[in-house]
C-alpha cells in the first residue's frame, strides 16, 4: 500500500510538472537542409530561440579527464539570467571532452556538431519526477562528448534512458557536416524511478533526406518510426511498452511518434503549423501547401524549388507574413506605422467571442533571445567548415556575424550580462534597444534597420572565402592551433567591433527619430505623420465635429479591407503567471490526478492478472 502511495505522488507531481511545462513553454523556430538541397553543399541548420533565455555565448574548453571525475547536473540552465540554477545531481564524466559553446541551449562544439532546440511538450502521462536530465542537459554532455550527429543522438538517448528525463516533450536538431537527425525525447513515466531496469526516457530520431528541407515548431514533427530501417531511424530501449500498455498503441499498426506522444499540441489552433505552413511556401510555393490546423500535419521534409542559401533562411526568420492574408504589417492592430509585433495578451483581454484564439504567430518575434543559422561545409576540418551566423535578439532587427567552430574566446559584452538591468556594456541589449525602439514608428525605421543590417553582413560573406582560405593555409602548415587562433582574433574583432557599430546606430536613432519627427543632416525635420487611413478608421476630428454638431465622413465601405494582422503566442506560455493560468493549473493538475490514480489502479490490475 505503501509502495502504491508513494508511485501515486511521484505519478501526481510528474503531471503537475508536465503541465507547467506545456504552459510556461516558450516557443522556437527551427530549419534543416540537407546537404544536396543546399546551394553550397552545405548542411544548413537554424534556430530562433524566442522567449526569455541566457543569451550569453561562454567558450567551454574540453580536455582529458581524469577517472572518477563528475559532471554536475543543474535544474533548466537555459534560464540562468532569470531564474536560480539549482544542483540537481552528477554523472561520471567522460575521458576525453569537446569545447563547447553554451549559451540558453548549447549550440556547437570545435568539432562542428550543431543543435537547435524547440519544444512540444506532450503528454503529461509520461512524465518523470525523478528524472535526472532536461533537454539542455543533453544538449551540453551530447556537444562534450560527440565528434558526429549520429553519435551525438546515441548519447544523448543513452545518458536519458540511464539517469532519466524529467522534461517537457522536446525536440533537437542535430547536425554535422554531413547529415541532420531530428531527435525528439519525452519522459520515461511517472513510475520510472532512478536506477530503475526501465529505461528513463522515450526518445526517437529520424534522418533528413540529404535533398530535403525540414521545418518544426512546437510540435512533435517526427511521425512514423520505421523499425525496419536503423540508417534513416533510430529509437529508445522498449519504446512501444508504455505506449501499449496505456492503450495509445497496438501491434501491428504504424509506430506514430508524433501521435502517441504529442496528439494535443500546444498553443492556439494554427500556434504550430502556421510556421510550418510558411516555411515551406517560402521555400516551395509550387506546391501550394495547404493551410492546415495543429491536429494535421504536413510531410516530414519537403523538397524546395531551389536550392537554399543561409540568406535564405536568414530572410525567413526576419518573415512576418508579409503579403499573405495574416500580414501582421497591415490593419488596426499594426497601428499606424506597420507594427508587425504583438504583445502577449494578459489575463481577461481577449472578447469572449474570441476566448480560444490568439495572435496569428509569425516567425520573426520581438521576444526572441538569439537566433542562428548554422552552415556546415564538407571537405574542410569542422573548425573552419562549420561556421555559425549568430544573432542576438530579434531576428529581423539583429545583425548574423559568423562565429567558427574553432573559436576559442568572444568578448565581455558577447559572454556576460544581466536582463534584469539595462546594460550598455552587454551587446544583447544593443539589439534589444533597437528592436524596441523601432516599434515607435516601424515604417520609419525599419527599412533604415534592415539597410544597415544587410551592409554589415555583405562585409561577413564577401571576406568568408579569404578567411576560410587563410584558415586552411594556417591548419595544413602549422596545425590546428594556429588556424583557431587565427579564427579566434577573426571572431573577436567582429564582435567587437560590431559592438560598438551597433550602439553606436542605436543612438543615432534616437538622435533622429523623436517627437514624431524624422531629424536631417542639415538640422532641418520632416514630419512623419500618420496615414490618412488610419486617421479615418480611429475616428479623427470626431470629437470636435460632435461639438460642432457635424458628422464624421464614414471610411469608404467599398474599399478593399486590410488583411487581418496578428502574431503571438499561445494563450499561456508566460513565466510569470497570472492568477487565471495558476487557477487553471490548479483545476488542471487536480483532472489529471484524478486520471492517473485511475491509470495505476488499471495497471495494478493487469500485473494481478
Amino acid at each position: 500500500m505503501k509502495g502504491t502511495f508513494k508511485k501515486l505522488v511521484c505519478l501526481a507531481t510528474a503531471c503537475v510538472i508536465a503541465l507547467g511545462t506545456a504552459t510556461t513553454a516558450s516557443a522556437c523556430t527551427t530549419l534543416a537542409v540537407g546537404k544536396d538541397a543546399s546551394d553550397t553543399g552545405s548542411v544548413l541548420v537554424s534556430h530562433t530561440c524566442d522567449g526569455w533565455y541566457d543569451h550569453r555565448i561562454q567558450i567551454v574548453e574540453g580536455g582529458t579527464h581524469a577517472a572518477g571525475e563528475m559532471v554536475d547536473i543543474y535544474n533548466d540552465p537555459c534560464t540562468a539570467t532569470k531564474n536560480e540554477v539549482t544542483l540537481k545531481g552528477q554523472i561520471p564524466q567522460a575521458e576525453t571532452t569537446y569545447t563547447y559553446f553554451n549559451i540558453g541551449y548549447p549550440f556547437m562544439n570545435e568539432k562542428g556538431v550543431v543543435m537547435s532546440e524547440f519544444t512540444w511538450s506532450g503528454r503529461s502521462e509520461v512524465s518523470s519526477a525523478e528524472g535526472m536530465m532536461v533537454i539542455a542537459n543533453l544538449e551540453m554532455l551530447g556537444l562534450q562528448r560527440a565528434s558526429t550527429a549520429r553519435e551525438a543522438v546515441e548519447i544523448m538517448g543513452a545518458l536519458a534512458e540511464e539517469y532519466g528525463y524529467c522534461d517537457g516533450g522536446e525536440c533537437l536538431l542535430v547536425a554535422d557536416q554531413n547529415e541532420v537527425w531530428i531527435f525528439e525525447i519525452c519522459g520515461g513515466g511517472p513510475l520510472w524511478t532512478q536506477g530503475s531496469e526501465a529505461p528513463g526516457a522515450h526518445w526517437a530520431a529520424r534522418r533528413v533526406p540529404d535533398d530535403q528541407v525540414y521545418t518544426g515548431a512546437n510540435r512533435s514533427r517526427l511521425g512514423v518510426i520505421d523499425f525496419n530501417d536503423t540508417e534513416n531511424y533510430m529509437w529508445s530501449t522498449d519504446i512501444t511498452a508504455l505506449p501499449e500498455q496505456m492503450g495509445w498503441w497496438s501491434e501491428g499498426e504504424d509506430f506514430n511518434f508524433t501521435q502517441i506522444f504529442n496528439p494535443e499540441p500546444y498553443g492556439y489552433e494554427f500556434y504550430a503549423s502556421r510556421r510550418e505552413w510558411r516555411v515551406f511556401s517560402l521555400l516551395a510555393p509550387s506546391q501550394e501547401f495547404p493551410v492546415l490546423d495543429n491536429q494535421s500535419h504536413y510531410d516530414f521534409t519537403i523538397k524546395p524549388d531551389e536550392l537554399v542559401s543561409v540568406q535564405d533562411i536568414m530572410d525567413i526568420y526576419s518573415d512576418h507574413l508579409e503579403g499573405t492574408e495574416y500580414d501582421m504589417t497591415q490593419g488596426l492592430a499594426a497601428g499606424p506605422f506597420g507594427n508587425p509585433h504583438r504583445w502577449q495578451l494578459a489575463s481577461g483581454d481577449k472578447p469572449e467571442s474570441a476566448a480560444n484564439e490568439d495572435w496569428e504567430r509569425e516567425i520573426a518575434q520581438f521576444r526572441c533571445t538569439y537566433s542562428f543559422v548554422a552552415e556546415l561545409r564538407p571537405d574542410m576540418p569542422g573548425e573552419i567548415g562549420s561556421v555559425l551566423w549568430f544573432g542576438e535578439d530579434s531576428p529581423d532587427t539583429t545583425v548574423y556575424t559568423p562565429i567558427y567552430a574553432g573559436t576559442t574566446s568572444v568578448p565581455e559584452e558577447w559572454s556576460t550580462g544581466d536582463r534584469k538591468s539595462f546594460d550598455q556594456n552587454c551587446a544583447w541589449w544593443a539589439f534589444n534597444f533597437i528592436g524596441n525602439y523601432a516599434q515607435l514608428n516601424w515604417n520609419a525605421m525599419y527599412p533604415v534597420i534592415r539597410e544597415k543590417k544587410a551592409a554589415i553582413e555583405s562585409e561577413y560573406f564577401a571576406e568568408q572565402a579569404d578567411v576560410d582560405a587563410k584558415a586552411l593555409e594556417l591548419y595544413n602548415t602549422s596545425g590546428a592551433d594556429a588556424a583557431k587562433a587565427y579564427l579566434t582574433d577573426y571572431v573577436y574583432t567582429n564582435l567587437e567591433e560590431l559592438n560598438d557599430e551597433w550602439w553606436a546606430f542605436a543612438w543615432q536613432l534616437v538622435g533622429t527619430y523623436y517627437d514624431g519627427m524624422r531629424i536631417e543632416e542639415d538640422g532641418s525635420s520632416t514630419t512623419l505623420g500618420y496615414p490618412t487611413e488610419w486617421l479615418e478608421e480611429v475616428g479623427f476630428g470626431a470629437t470636435s465635429l460632435a461639438d460642432k454638431g457635424e458628422t464624421p465622413a464614414e471610411p469608404d465601405a467599398s474599399a478593399e479591407p486590410d488583411a487581418p494582422a496578428a502574431s503571438g503566442e499561445p494563450s499561456a506560455p508566460a513565466v510569470n503567471t497570472t492568477t487565471s493560468n495558476s487557477t487553471a493549473l490548479v483545476i488542471g493538475s487536480i483532472c489529471v490526478i484524478v486520471v492517473a490514480i485511475a491509470a495505476v489502479i488499471i495497471l495494478q490490475k493487469k500485473k494481478k492478472n
